[in-house]
């Protein structure tokens, strides 16, 4: 599934936030889509906040869900582990990954890319 095909997908051009909101991790709903974005060493990345396996979002029973070494990302409801550079499945089914959305930086602000 592409973050796409979700109902409340944002449209591109969408302004998330301003640059200096994020640095690690920060979830945000924009008018009932979840999102995830990630700014470390790797970048900035951007991922649908749902896990695949129940779609639930990682951070329904808690907001911990960055492991310490910040590599995975861990659903609060059954502790699948994702890849925070990839969004790669790491433990649980390995058949799926999050899905990931592409962000872009312009003027201090993060925008849903095309």
């Amino acid at each position: 599934m592409s973050w796409q095909d979700f109902s409340a997908a944002p449209a591109e051009g969408t302004v998330i936030c301003t640059a200096d909101q994020v640095e690690g991790l920060h979830a945000f709903d924009l008018d009932g889509f979840p999102l995830l974005v990630i700014r470390d060493a790797h970048g900035l990345r951007g991922f649908v906040n749902l896990c695949p396996h129940q779609y639930l979002p990682l951070d329904f029973h808690g907001d911990r869900i960055l492991s310490a070494d910040g590599a995975r990302l861990i659903c609060s409801a059954h502790q699948a582990q994702f890849d925070t550079v990839t969004g790669e499945v790491c433990a649980g089914p390995a058949d799926c990954g999050l899905d990931s959305v592409p962000l872009r930086e312009q003027n201090g602000k993060i925008f849903i890319a095309g």
